[in-house]
Order: C-alpha cells, then sequence, then structure tokens
C-alpha cells in the first residue's frame, strides 16, 4: 500500500479544515498529514474521506470529524513515553494518530466485528504499539493501569469513574460528555489538587455503552 496516495487530500484537510480552526500542535498536524483515512472508511464512501465531517462505518458508528480527531489528540498533550487508553476504536483511525505519538495505546471495542477489521487494518499498515480488546470501555482496562492519557470517542452521561481510576498522575482524560442529541467535550486532568476539569467545545457522538454509558446498553 502506498501510504503517499492521496497526499494532496491530506494535506487540503490539514490546512483548511485544522490550521483554519487553530489546530497548532505541530506534531498532530504532521500525523494528520501522514495517516491514511481513506483506507479507514467503507470502500463505497473512500472518495468521502477527506471530507469535513464525520462519516457511518458498519455497526451503526461512526469515523470522527477530522477536525474533532486533531482536537481530541492535541488536548491530550501526548508525550513519546506516554501509554493510552483508548475507549471505541472504531475503524482504527483515530488509534493509528495515537499510536504514531504514543509509546503504546490500549484500545477497547465494544463490537466484535469492528473490532475485527480495525485489528486487520492497523497490522496491515505497520502499527506495532497497539492492543486492542473487545469488551465494556465504560470500565477501561485496569489490567494494564494507570494510562497517562484516556480518550473516549463516544458521548457518555457522566463521565465513567472507572476511567478517572485507570488514570495516572498528572493524565489527561478526554471525553464527551452531555444528552443523547450533543455532548460537550471535557478534560479531566488529574492534578495534585484532585481532579481538575475545564470545558472544551459543542460536540456529537454515538452512545457510549457499557455499565457506565446509557442505559439501554448496559
Amino acid at each position: 500500500m502506498n501510504l503517499a496516495d492521496r497526499q494532496v487530500e491530506r494535506d487540503r484537510m490539514a490546512n483548511e479544515q485544522l490550521v483554519a480552526r487553530e489546530i497548532r500542535d505541530a506534531q498532530v498536524l504532521d500525523v494528520l498529514r501522514r495517516v491514511p483515512r481513506h483506507c479507514f472508511v467503507p470502500p463505497q464512501i473512500s472518495g468521502r474521506a477527506y471530507e469535513d465531517n464525520a462519516l457511518p462505518v458498519e455497526c451503526g458508528q461512526t469515523i470522527s470529524q477530522p477536525y474533532i480527531v486533531a482536537r481530541m489528540t492535541e488536548l491530550l498533550a501526548i508525550r513519546p513515553t506516554h501509554r493510552l487508553l483508548e475507549i471505541g476504536t472504531g475503524t482504527g483511525y483515530q488509534t493509528a494518530v495515537l499510536a504514531e505519538l504514543a509509546r503504546e495505546v490500549w484500545s477497547v471495542e465494544w463490537h466484535l466485528s469492528l473490532l475485527t477489521s480495525a485489528s486487520e487494518r492497523l497490522a496491515r499498515l505497520g502499527y506495532r504499539n497497539v492492543r486492542i480488546r473487545c469488551g465494556d470501555g465504560s470500565l477501561g482496562w485496569p489490567e494494564h493501569a494507570p494510562f497517562d492519557g484516556v480518550i473516549v470517542t463516544a458521548g457518555a452521561p457522566q463521565v465513567p469513574p472507572a476511567l478517572l481510576e485507570q488514570l495516572a498522575p498528572d493524565g489527561r482524560l478526554v471525553i464527551p460528555v452531555g444528552g443523547v442529541d450533543s455532548q460537550e467535550l471535557l478534560v479531566v486532568h488529574n492534578s495534585r489538587e484532585g481532579f481538575r476539569t475545564v470545558p472544551s467545545l459543542g460536540c456529537r457522538f454515538v452512545k457510549l455503552r457499557g455499565a457506565a454509558g446509557w442505559a439501554e446498553f448496559r
């Protein structure tokens, strides 16, 4: 697979959708210019991969808008030594972005079919620092905690307590919290004074499933 394919589209996406909306982290911008988003969307809509919106994928889920991927990644303030937990592997696009920046990525996906295809896709693209499992992401992955950063790619009715418990000192949790139709992206920092929450922007995600997710999915 030639990762140079559609480079012009990725550069345009980065300039018009990310830089223009004040994504400033140079490493995040470089990664979004590099990761082939078109490899992570269904083949029948591959031509829309670099559009400025979320796109539908299997199991009634979505691949997030490039700007949201970039903003959430930037808010995590990732360092090369970091171990990250991702809740909601989806097609693996956000996973790949994280894997380019961090030492390890541990990702939990509810849907087995999504997990299977994402795992194969990430392996094919050469990502060796990713571990994925099928399960209840609202409970995290306690066996491998603590994590320097936790990112949740589904809207939650509240911040799951287990994810806070698995956050390392000085770690950050980035999560959309709110109602069914709209949420607010929150950054929770595990500081010396305790958990400090800062709102970032309005957003809309699919519902978080699991014990600490929406009641109809428990």
